[in-house]
């Protein structure tokens, strides 16, 4: 299954939740919630993300930027 970009996903070993940039070669290129550097996953070790999953991910974020641990 092929995930399109703009997708939530979870990176099944890691829990890290983002979303789908592109696709490079077998890779799936994830970007963080609120944005940072890209990382390749495999398409089998990616899921998509529950609406849970993606508002505690975004929630954390607002918080660490909040207390100036993120631009």
């Amino acid at each position: 299954m092929t995930l399109p970009i703009g997708s939530y996903v979870v990176e099944i070993s890691t829990g890290r939740v983002g979303t789908v940039m592109g696709h490079e070669g077998p890779y799936v290129q994830v970007r963080p919630l609120g944005g940072g550097r890209e990382w390749d996953v495999e398409p089998e070790e990616v899921r998509e993300a529950t609406t849970s999953e993606r508002l505690s991910a975004a929630t954390a974020h607002a918080n660490a930027r909040s207390r100036g641990e993120v631009p």
